[in-house]
C-alpha cells in the first residue's frame, strides 16, 4: 500500500478509486479502438520495420520494441503473437482484469478485500521488460534470432 503521512488507509482509498475510474476510461477506449480496428481496418494495420531510434542508431531493440505490435495483435485477438512481441501488454491485461474484477467486487459486496496498488505491480513490469529486452537483443546479436 502507498501510506503517505497519517492519512495513509485515506491516501490508500482514493488512490484505488482513481484507478478503478481509470480502468472504466480504458475499457471504454479499447472498446471504441476494436470497434474501428474490427470495422475499419479489418485486414489489421501495417507498421514500419523499424523507426525507433535505438534501432536505427544503436542496431539493438529499446525496452519498449515491440510493444505497439504487441497492443495491435492483442486488439486483434492474437494473444500469443502479443506476448511475442512484448510481454508487457498481457502482463498488464491481467493485473487490470483483476483489479477491476475484484474493485467492483468490493463496490458491490463491501465485505469483500479487493486488489490493492502495491509498488510492486509496477517493479514486476519493469523486471519483465528489462528481461524482455535482454533476451530480444542477445537472440538478436548472439544468435542472428530477429524477434520483430
Amino acid at each position: 500500500m502507498i501510506y503517505i503521512g497519517s492519512k495513509g488507509q485515506k491516501m490508500d482509498k482514493h488512490i484505488n478509486v482513481f484507478f478503478y475510474r481509470a480502468g472504466f476510461i480504458l475499457l471504454g477506449l479499447y472498446v471504441l479502438v476494436a470497434l474501428v480496428m474490427r470495422f475499419y481496418w479489418p485486414s489489421g494495420i501495417q507498421l514500419p520495420k523499424s523507426g525507433c531510434i535505438f534501432q536505427v542508431i544503436l542496431g539493438i531493440y529499446c525496452p519498449g520494441c515491440g510493444g505497439t505490435r504487441a497492443v495491435l495483435a492483442f486488439l486483434q485477438g492474437r494473444i500469443l503473437q502479443s506476448v511475442w512481441y512484448h510481454p508487457l501488454i498481457l502482463y498488464g491485461v491481467v493485473f487490470y482484469l483483476l483489479f477491476m474484477v475484484s474493485q467492483t467486487a468490493v463496490r458491490i459486496f463491501p465485505r469483500c478485500k479487493g486488489m490493492r496498488f502495491r509498488a510492486w505491480y509496477l517493479y514486476g513490469a519493469l523486471v519483465l521488460t528489462g528481461m524482455n529486452f535482454i533476451l530480444k537483443n542477445v537472440l538478436k546479436l548472439c544468435f542472428d534470432i530477429y524477434m520483430i
